[in-house]
This record gives structure tokens, sequence and C-alpha cells, in this order.
């Protein structure tokens, strides 16, 4: 690991919050769409959220608000 993450531990989980989110929205995305390819890659690769959100809007063509509404569905409670 990076001598500057750990001098920093805060950043480190920066990247782990920022980065997750996307990856597991991607994953789900791909798995979703049958893109078999697409989630090895999202697997493999660890690019801090490029590739999948590349993925995301690009190959999976979702929009924005597509994405925050998931988003939100996903952290409001259920009755």
């Amino acid at each position: 690991m990076s001598p500057f993450i750990n001098d920093n531990p805060i950043i480190l989980l920066i990247l782990v919050l920022w980065t997750l989110p996307w990856k597991i929205y991607a994953l789900w995305l791909a798995v979703k769409n049958n893109h078999k390819g697409w989630f090895v890659a999202l697997v493999i690769l660890n690019t801090f959220g490029i590739v999948e959100i590349i993925y995301i809007f690009a190959v999976a063509k979702k929009k924005w608000a597509d994405v925050k509404k998931t988003l939100l569905n996903f952290l409001s409670p259920k009755k």
C-alpha cells in the first residue's frame, strides 16, 4: 500500500466510501443485463469507480435520475 495512505487512513476510508457504492451498483447492473465480460472486468479492476461509472452511464445507459432513485430506495427504510 502507498505510504501516503498509511500516513492518512482517512483517505483510505474516503476511497472505500466512494468506490463501494459504484462497484456494487455496476456489478448489479452487469448481472441484470447478462454482461458477463463486464462483470468479470468490474470485479477484477480496481479503478476507484471510474470504470464502474463508465459502465453505468455509457454501457448500461442509465440516467442520473435512475441511479439516484435506486440509491434513495436502497437507503430509505422499508415498511
